[in-house]
């Protein structure tokens, strides 16, 4: 059956839901919170929300055997995966043959039609980490990609051609959306993002020649990816959609994913868009997991190159994997903007592109930006190496031999901090944890986009240096009373009080939670109106 033949969704009978919603209504929302939406949605947590809550139990007890000493290696069990030649994912799907260019933006109207427009050939709309999820942005973004797929906003880019194709990140799985209950329990934020979106948007976009496709945000683990895979079967079913016709692509952000790259292809394959690399998110998983060992002891940004051997093997391995599998390679995101100033701005597109051409040279079939001035900086790089070509795929790389040693090797680059390092956490973690709160899920500060991965990594690194004792908690307090006296001299209406809080309570205290933004949605961002009796 072609794409543009399918049968439409199967959800004209009346909805029966047990989705409540526990947020007051905005403006257009009944466009997006529909009782057949809800249903839907429904469905989606009612078959897969104990098995999310037994792997995020199990997230927590490898956790604790890493802690304790247990090998991280490749997983022997899987090892016919791994060694049958003969397995490939899916191939491309429409719109996503060339990826030599990809923009990360949230899923707000103005950075999508500047994304949409911006001349990269596909559009990542982030609500993981570039999306405070205030139920105003989660709702407005899903308004905004149903806008741009039913054609209601002016996407074609200013020299011709056509717009990006839409990719969407929903958030992790250890994420709740407290404003919709299924039978008292907070609904799944990843399946909330993910079914919404499909409900209303899968059959609009293989109307038009493309289909439903997605990012998926750190993955831990084969059996994460398989349960994706499982709800996008469900889901294709339920809307009476060919099984298939969704495409995922996993950024590899975890350091215990790095060890099943395979097996998260082999499980995704029918779905499969292929796999990425994330740095920010890859280095705190690495201090998490790892952190309380001295020689995993990060020093300061500028001193973790890409080419740092532990970065570089992970991502000659994604090359080598996915090339092997028929999947594309997509590199890391430049979050770098550039500036005013002619010399800084030069410096930063400098940088870019050298970036960018080392991710070609070594075998990636594209990489990812977040300021669309730097569309044609990655587009350049990847001209020079594909020329026509829409990926390199057929360079397989099996030069590269990877193993468990290559993949920890940081002891080569581990070392205290320095005290302008110290400085620049504290200032990253404190403004964005502000603007956050305030529902801004990206800024600009020094020349770089932060978002809520930005922020992770900065307050994690803060814990693993004071828990090695090589930073006081005094040290960090006298540098959070100038760096809050500074922000609240900036931007007079910040939430500069709440936002040091937050900071201090996720990366001061013993009891610090894994990670801050399912403790500060539900302290912050949360709002449920209170019934009157």
């Amino acid at each position: 059956m072609s794409l543009t033949a399918l049968p439409h969704p199967v959800h004209d009978t009346a909805p029966d839901s047990r989705v409540a919603v526990l947020a007051s209504p905005g403006e257009r929302h009944d466009e997006i919170v529909t009782p057949a939406a809800l249903d839907f949605v429904g469905r989606l947590a009612a078959e897969f929300g104990e098995r999310r809550r037994d792997l995020l139990k199990e997230r927590r007890r490898q956790a604790m055997r890493l802690a304790g000493g247990s090998p991280l290696d490749f997983p022997m069990v899987t090892s016919a995966v791994r060694a049958d030649p003969r397995w490939r994912v899916a191939p491309p799907a429409p719109g996503l043959v060339d990826r030599r260019v990809e923009i990360t933006a949230p899923p707000r109207r103005p950075e999508a039609v500047e994304a949409l427009r911006s001349g990269a050939q596909v559009w990542i709309a982030d609500f993981s980490d570039a999306t405070s999820p205030t139920w105003e942005n989660v709702i407005g973004g899903q308004l905004t990609l149903r806008d741009v797929v039913e054609g209601r906003v002016d996407a074609a880019p200013a020299g011709g051609g056509r717009p990006a194709t839409v990719v969407v990140r929903p958030r992790g799985w250890h994420l709740d959306e407290e404003h919709l209950a299924y039978e008292d329990r907070p609904v799944p934020a990843a399946l909330v993002d993910f079914g919404l979106y499909f409900f209303h948007c899968a059959q609009p976009l293989i109307d038009a020649g493309y289909g439903p496709y997605f990012s998926l945000p750190k993955l831990e683990n084969r059996y994460e990816a398989r349960l994706w895979n499982d709800v996008f079967d469900t889901a294709q079913g339920l809307l009476g959609i060919p099984r298939g016709t969704v495409r995922a692509c996993v950024p590899i952000e975890t350091v215990t994913a790095a060890f099943e790259m395979e097996e998260i292809l082999h499980e995704l394959r029918t779905h499969s868009s292929g796999l990425g690399i994330g740095h920010e998110e890859y280095l705190t998983s690495l201090i998490r997991t790892f952190g309380h060992r001295s020689d995993f002891l990060l020093p300061d940004r500028a001193r973790i190159p890409a080419t740092a051997s532990f970065l570089h093997a992970r991502a000659e391995l994604v090359v080598r994997v996915c090339h092997r599998r028929g999947a594309h390679a997509v590199g890391a995101v430049s979050a770098r903007v550039p500036e005013a100033d002619r010399a800084a701005r030069a410096a930063t597109v400098a940088a870019v592109r050298l970036e960018k051409e080392r991710e070609a040279e070594n075998g990636f079939d594209g990489s990812r930006v977040t300021h669309p001035a730097l569309v044609p900086v990655c587009r350049a790089a990847f001209d020079e190496v594909l020329g026509a070509r829409p990926h390199q795929l057929d360079r397989s790389r099996d030069d590269i031999e990877v193993t468990a040693a290559h993949l920890l090797s940081v002891r080569r680059i581990a070392g205290p901090p320095t005290p302008q390092g110290v400085r620049a956490e504290v200032a990253v973690a404190l403004r964005y944890f502000a603007a956050w709160q305030a529902g801004h899920g990206t800024v600009t500060m020094a020349g770089r986009t932060a978002d809520a991965a930005t922020a992770e990594l900065a307050r994690t690194r803060i814990r693993q240096w004071l828990r090695h004792r090589v930073l006081d908690r005094e040290t960090v307090l006298a540098l959070v009373d100038e760096e809050a006296a500074a922000l609240a001299a900036d931007s007079p209406t910040a939430p500069v009080t709440e936002a040091r809080a937050l900071l201090e309570r996720t990366a001061l205290t013993s009891e610090s939670p894994l990670c801050f933004t399912p403790d500060a949605y539900t302290r912050h961002l949360v709002s449920v109106p209170v019934a009157s009796g």
